[in-house]
């Protein structure tokens, strides 16, 4: 399907396919099979690194610069079948769906129609005829077989389907024209994903470069949460860390941006970090491992796919993408609807843009714009009561350059667990090291530089104590470096991202509070976006998507 869709002079913009196996596929086996076929060699190569930590549930592969999106679904069809949020244009069921169409009972092709819109077309390989009458029974007109191997069937059941079944499918339109009002890692991420479907796309910001705030940390670790009941924060952070890579090595510099580095975690408080039986397809992402001598009562995990990467080049990387200006300088205050179209307005009234469609991905400074909006528009009937709390954290990260400290004193990898050390980072000046961040609620007066880095070199003399023991003179120097900006955090710690209202009723959406997971959510949190609008299959399963739904609280619950 990839290969016709590359030939195909007419295709469209997206190929989305949706593959389910009930165990994670060989991806070696499959390019044994097929080396003979020339033409896939190169769709095998830029598959196959992919082909990592398949355990079961959803796994969002981008292929073709993000045009090819592979959703590959490991695990009991049926079930998985349950969590899809779409309605596919076709359905193949071949032999190897679940150990072949035995498993297609009654109940497993009910959830299989519930994927399907009046006038998807089926192709089933070795049709079986009790298979067929099930079909037919579901809603499905099977056609006569013309070949002994194949029959093709369309779903038009012969009664009035439910207008309910995917109500936020119904809100689809295409793409058009967005503003986006943040340039960190949450906006830039928004732009990108939609500008690949073919929206244009204008980024606000009020600095005078992109990632001018938090998202202007000089480096930051990538890496899964790991728990004993693998939960949900652990299954969403492999699902943003699995895009996230990918988006890394597609668009930044090996070496210079980042680096896939993996990381030692350190589990202080000597908890189980991983499931008691983690499966091969587990530790693929990360195990468990021996503690140094001087841990010997703490717990350790090593992640394989874990990376340090330079935030501000992503976010240049991702607004350097066709269909996105980025409009330096640009202060949001207000809103205006002038027909079928949202005017951003600065301090003086001036419009700044205009689009249909406005993503506020501003941080802290989403919720007094949207109260301002609420304000003037008071017919929009925003549902902010329902946004979980926002708060401000503030965070220091300290760093200096290697010399005069040798460079053997410092770890090949990073370290995380009390915070966290990134030990050998390119810059302009030569190789540095970096320790943080610590933690402040910005309510309460800041902090002075000085205490924010003696709460680091705390936290380094945890992770390290014989670096810290070499680094502490340096400590008492003015040579040490400093980087300082405000968090986003909800009160859940998960990132919001949704409508600011009933589907049907608002242009309005938001995508913020990834806090100090900036790089583990921001590029999960644009397809998640990105898909809602064009009504595409999701990155993730939809009991899990729900978690980061924007309108998630309650007046109750705040």
């Amino acid at each position: 399907t990839w290969l016709s869709w590359r030939e195909d002079p007419n295709r469209p913009r997206m190929l989305h396919f949706v593959a389910f196996a009930p165990e994670a596929p060989q991806l070696a086996s499959l390019v044994l099979d097929t080396a003979t076929r020339c033409a896939w060699q190169p769709l095998l190569d830029e598959l196959k690194p992919h082909g990592f930590g398949l355990l079961p549930g959803f796994h969002r592969i981008s292929l073709e610069e993000g045009r090819v999106l592979l959703t590959l679904c490991i695990g009991n069809t049926v079930e998985l079948l349950k969590q899809q949020h779409f309605f596919a244009d076709e359905v193949v069921l071949g032999d190897g769906m679940q150990g072949g169409h035995a498993a297609w009972d009654i109940w497993a092709v009910k959830a299989l129609a519930r994927c399907c819109r009046r006038g998807t077309q089926v192709t089933l390989w070795h049709g079986e005829p009790k298979l067929t009458v099930i079909l037919a029974q579901c809603g499905f007109v099977v056609s006569p077989s013309t070949k002994p191997d194949v029959q093709n069937a369309v779903f038009d059941p012969h009664w009035t389907l439910k207008n309910n079944r995917k109500p936020s499918i119904d809100a689809v339109i295409p793409p058009g024209t967005c503003a986006v009002i943040g340039a960190g890692l949450a906006g830039a991420s928004v732009a990108a994903s939609l500008a690949r479907r073919g929206w244009h796309v204008v980024v606000l910001d009020g600095g005078a470069t992109p990632a001018s705030q938090a998202s202007g940390l000089p480096v930051g670790l990538l890496a899964p949460h790991g728990s004993a009941d693998d939960c949900q924060l652990s299954r969403l952070s492999r699902a943003g860390v699995r895009l996230m890579l990918g988006e890394a090595a597609r668009l930044l510099v090996q070496g210079a941006d980042w680096a896939l580095t993996g990381s030692l975690e350190y589990r202080l408080d000597a908890s189980a970090g991983l499931p008691d039986h983690w499966p091969a397809e587990g530790a693929e992402w990360s195990q468990a491992v021996p503690s140094p001598t001087e841990h010997e009562q703490v717990r350790s995990v090593w992640h394989h796919r874990a990376a340090w990467i330079k935030p501000a080049a992503l976010v240049r990387a991702w607004l350097s993408s066709p269909n996105i200006t980025f409009q330096a300088n640009a202060n949001a205050v207000s809103l205006k609807r002038t027909h079928a179209q949202w005017s951003v307005l600065d301090a003086q009234g001036q419009e700044l843009t205009r689009a249909e469609r406005v993503v506020f991905a501003n941080a802290t400074g989403a919720l007094p714009l949207l109260q301002q909006v609420q304000t003037d528009h008071p017919q929009m009937q925003l549902q902010l009561d329902k946004l979980p709390p926002l708060y401000g954290v503030r965070g220091q990260v300290t760093w200096g350059h290697h010399a005069p400290t040798p460079l053997a004193l410092f770890p090949a990898t990073p370290i995380n667990g009390a915070g966290s050390i990134i030990p050998h980072i390119p810059t302009s000046d030569g190789l540095a090291w970096f320790i943080g961040s610590s933690f402040q609620p910005d309510t309460q007066p800041a902090h002075p530089p000085e205490r924010n880095h003696w709460a680091n070199f705390e936290r380094l003399n945890q992770l390290k104590p014989d670096l810290a023991t070499q680094l502490k003179p340096q400590f008492h120097t003015s040579n040490l470096h400093h980087w300082d900006n405000t968090r986003c955090v909800t009160a859940d710690r998960l990132p919001m991202v949704g409508a600011l209202g009933a589907l049907a009723d608002t242009d309005l959406w938001i995508c913020a509070g990834m806090g100090s997971r900036g790089l583990t959510y921001s590029a999960l949190c644009g397809e998640l976006l990105a898909a809602q609008w064009g009504g595409e299959p999701l990155p993730i399963e939809f009991n899990l998507a729900q978690s980061f739904h924007a309108l998630r609280a309650s007046k109750k619950t705040k």
